[in-house]
C-alpha cells in the first residue's frame, strides 16, 4: 500500500504522455498515424485526451494525500510529483497549441511554460548549493487553477468533439470566461515564480 502514491505519480507521467500524443495526432502532428485518421477519429482522440487529462489531474491530488495518509512520503515521490505536474501542464499546453493557433492561449501558455522551466532551473541550482525551495500554499493553489483552466481550454478547443451547443449566446460567454481563467492562472503562476526567484536570490547571496 505504501507504494501506491508513487504508482499514482508514475501513472500520471504515462497518462500525460498519452494525452499529448492523442492531441498531437488529432492535430495532424504524428507522422503516418495522423494521416490514417478521419474527422470522427480525430474528435474521439480529442475527447480521450481530455478525459486522460482529468484522470491525471485527479491523481495529482490523491498521490500526495495518500502519501501523507499512509505515512509513505518518500524522496522518490518528492522528486516525481513536481515532475509529473510539469509534464502534465506543459504537455497539455503544447497539445492545445498544436490544435491550432489561438492568440488568447499562446501568450498565457508561453508565460506558464517559461515560469515552470525557470523555477525548475532555480531548484536545480539551489539544490546544488544546499538551498531548498519548498512548495508554497499559493503554488499549490496555482497548480489547481492551472489544471482547471487548461482542462476548460481543452473543452473549448474540442467544442465540436463534445457536441456542445453552437449557439453564439453560449459559445461567446464560455469563450470569454475560459480564456479569462487561463489568464488568471498565468498571473498567479508568474506571482509564484517571482516569489521563488526572490527566495532563491536571498538564499544564494
Amino acid at each position: 500500500m505504501k507504494a501506491l502514491p508513487n504508482i499514482l505519480t508514475s501513472a500520471r507521467l504515462v497518462i500525460a504522455l498519452f494525452m499529448f500524443v492523442a492531441l498531437a495526432a488529432a492535430a495532424g502532428g504524428v507522422p503516418w498515424l495522423s494521416d490514417q485518421l478521419g474527422v470522427d477519429q480525430q474528435m474521439s482522440l480529442q475527447r480521450w485526451a481530455f478525459w486522460a487529462f482529468v484522470v491525471a489531474a485527479v491523481t495529482d491530488f490523491f498521490d500526495g494525500w495518500l502519501a501523507r495518509k499512509l505515512d509513505a512520503v518518500s524522496i522518490w515521490g518528492a522528486i516525481l510529483d513536481p515532475i509529473g505536474d510539469k509534464i502534465l501542464v506543459c504537455g497539455a499546453l503544447l497539445g492545445l497549441m498544436a490544435l491550432g493557433p489561438n492568440p488568447m492561449v499562446i501568450l498565457p501558455a508561453g508565460l506558464i511554460l517559461f515560469r515552470e522551466f525557470a523555477v525548475s532551473a532555480l531548484r536545480e541550482v539551489g539544490a546544488g548549493k544546499g538551498v531548498k525551495l519548498p512548495v508554497t500554499l499559493l503554488a499549490k493553489w496555482k497548480t489547481a487553477l492551472q489544471l482547471v483552466a487548461i482542462g476548460a481550454e481543452m473543452v473549448l478547443a474540442s467544442w465540436s468533439a463534445f457536441h456542445l451547443p453552437t449557439d453564439p449566446t453560449v459559445v461567446g460567454p464560455a469563450t470569454v470566461a475560459i480564456h479569462a481563467l487561463l489568464w488568471a492562472a498565468a498571473a498567479v503562476t508568474l506571482i509564484t515564480g517571482a516569489q521563488y526567484w526572490e527566495a532563491a536570490r536571498k538564499a544564494l547571496v
